[in-house]
């Protein structure tokens, strides 16, 4: 399998290039933030013509670009990007029903894992169980809360037959407070310090907690997951997949 690095200069790109030569896979090229093209490729086209997958842990800014490489090209695409909106994703279902498209925020195999529990869990308790997300990230990330963060809780509300976006509740600090309403999903985001990613999901009943977490010591563990994504990834018909899928769960 030979891979196309979009991001190829930043710190996720120089990860999964690691990780894809400890895994014997090929690196085809990359493009970097300014749009160059790293390797013996003309443009971003022939990059992408020389590529059985392409990965995407990039800027939001570059997202609609190198969805539309992969479109024309034909070929799978593994998105990692944080920080989407609405629109992207709107773009990504249209993007899916022409190639295989698996899009996670996290593409760590054991967050993943969790999702599944986390859904379980709250399919099982009843809403007087209030869910907090509570994560921590390095002084430089922008997005919060963080897009694991926002990945777990959506499993949450999965598990509790709902959205993301009619259960959460971002913002504590108002001029007219109020008490916490049943039923929905609150956020707490740190920032500082070198911190790859911590998350925990607390389940928070009348007198007991269950606490669900995750940290991450290095970018190692998302460079190792999109490398066996895109390996999955590789043989797929057109369609949108997580690595929820990827995982069997």
């Amino acid at each position: 399998m030979k891979i196309g690095i979009l991001g190829v200069t930043g710190r996720m790109g120089r990860a999964i290039g690691n990780a894809a030569a400890e895994a014997g896979v090929t690196v085809a090229g990359g493009i970097d933030r300014e749009g160059a093209v790293h390797g013996d490729y003309a443009d971003a086209a022939s990059l992408a013509a020389a590529s059985d997958v392409l990965i995407d842990f990039s800027a939001v800014a570059a997202f609609d670009e190198h969805l539309k490489i992969a479109v024309e090209a034909g070929k799978p695409i593994l998105i990692g990007t944080t920080g989407l909106q609405p629109e992207h994703h709107a773009t990504i279902d249209e993007a899916a029903k022409a190639i295989a498209v698996l899009q996670s925020a996290n593409t760590s195999l054991g967050i993943n894992l969790l999702r599944g529990l986390i859904e379980q869990a709250a399919a099982r308790l009843g809403p007087d169980w209030d869910i907090e997300v509570l994560e921590m990230h390095h002084r430089h990330k922008v997005d919060a809360p963080s897009g694991t963060a926002l990945l777990l809780a959506q499993s949450a509300a999965k598990g509790r037959g709902s959205t993301l976006q009619e259960l959460s509740r971002f913002d504590r600090i108002s001029e007219h407070p109020h008490a916490r309403e049943e039923g929905t999903i609150g956020y707490a985001s740190l920032r500082g310090g070198s911190v790859a990613g911590d998350h925990m999901l607390i389940f928070a009943g009348e007198g007991e907690r269950i606490e669900f977490g995750h940290r991450a010591d290095s970018r190692a563990i998302f460079a190792r997951g999109a490398i066996r994504g895109a390996e999955w990834l590789k043989d797929q018909p057109a369609g949108r997949y997580t690595m929820v899928d990827v995982l069997g769960l």
